[in-house]
């Protein structure tokens, strides 16, 4: 009896296949065994995803997100940092944002040809021939005027999800265009009266959004090219992140908001609080979601109209 439970055993072995030996009958399963593991590991973050993805843990992205918000807290320009604080804490709005833009037509067109907004694909010579108020020479002049480029947005590294991956991509490369629509900085205040500009050339105030015409040095020579204020362009960066805290709810935005007005004096802070925070809030409830919008389809629509079209109030005119 144990014999033929012997002999028995030996045939299922060799029709199974013994663990590490093809068997007969095993080699399909046995395929479709390592794929399920293949995509196991994949959603156990242990493989990467795409070009550049970094696997990690909860507990490792935990640590990222704490050490990058003490960082990007201490020195706001640290975009690295601001970058890694921006992919570990956006599980839960990255969804919600891939999501909308799977709803919207012109949203779901854009995450199925996965467009970039980078040198390589901007033809900035024919966008900065474009006339005055398109889209397409208002973020020229930006890039300009503030001395950036789109290529130093940084790639995703530690989404875990492919498709997430694009969607925190498209909204860093549209960042530089939330300034241009939303006026910030070179063109926000519209007119103004001679009687808010300073007369004393030496002065080192000058409004917010209004082009300084007084000479600069640029690489060691005087330049009257007209820039903003560089006061301005820490306001100007506040009143985007608020806007677009209300707007994607990623926590590194809310951080952003929360913390960024800190270096502001009582006057500015007191511009922001009643003039300008509550106009970006008002907008950014408003506006239909600005990820759904084809920016590169969009060059030669002029900026007031496209702002029309999403919903953002025109900005308000004041002077700090």
């Amino acid at each position: 009896m144990l014999r033929g439970a012997a002999v028995r055993a030996a045939l299922l072995r060799a029709v199974r296949g013994a663990p590490g030996r093809a068997g007969l009958g095993r080699a399909v399963p046995r395929a479709e065994e390592e794929e399920e593991e293949e995509e196991e590991r994949q959603r156990g973050g242990r493989v990467p995803l795409y070009p550049g993805h970094i696997p990690t843990t909860p507990l490792q992205k935990a640590l990222l997100a704490a050490g990058s918000a003490c960082a990007a807290l201490w020195d706001p320009y640290r975009h690295d940092m601001v970058a890694v604080l921006g992919e570990t804490t956006g599980c839960l709005a990255l969804p919600k944002l891939r999501d909308r833009m799977r709803n919207d037509p012109e949203g779901y067109r854009i995450l199925q040809e996965r467009p970039r907004i980078r040198l390589s694909t901007l033809d900035m010579a024919r966008l900065g021939g474009l006339p005055d108020g398109t889209l397409g020479r208002e973020y020229i002049r930006f890039l300009e005027d503030n001395k950036v480029s789109p290529d130093t947005r940084m790639p995703a590294k530690f989404v875990d999800d492919e498709e997430l991956a694009y969607v925190i991509q498209r909204y860093r490369e549209v960042h530089d265009l939330m300034h241009t629509l939303l006026g910030m900085p070179t063109n926000m205040l519209g007119e103004l009266p001679r009687s808010v500009l300073p007369t004393d050339p030496s002065d080192g105030f000058w409004p917010i959004g209004i082009p300084d015409p007084r000479p600069r040095e640029v690489h060691g020579e005087v330049s009257s090219i007209p820039v903003p204020a560089p006061l301005s362009s820490v306001i100007c960066e506040v009143v985007v992140k608020w806007f677009e805290a209300v707007q994607t709810g990623l926590p590194m935005c809310v951080l952003g908001a929360a913390f960024g007005p800190v270096r502001l004096n009582a006057r500015k802070l007191q511009v922001l609080a009643t003039e300008l925070l509550p106009w970006a809030v008002r907008s950014g409830r408003n506006a239909s979601c600005v990820l759904n919008v084809y920016y590169e389809q969009r060059w030669e629509q002029s900026v007031e109209s496209l702002r029309e079209e999403i919903g953002i109030f025109p900005p308000p005119a004041v002077c700090v």
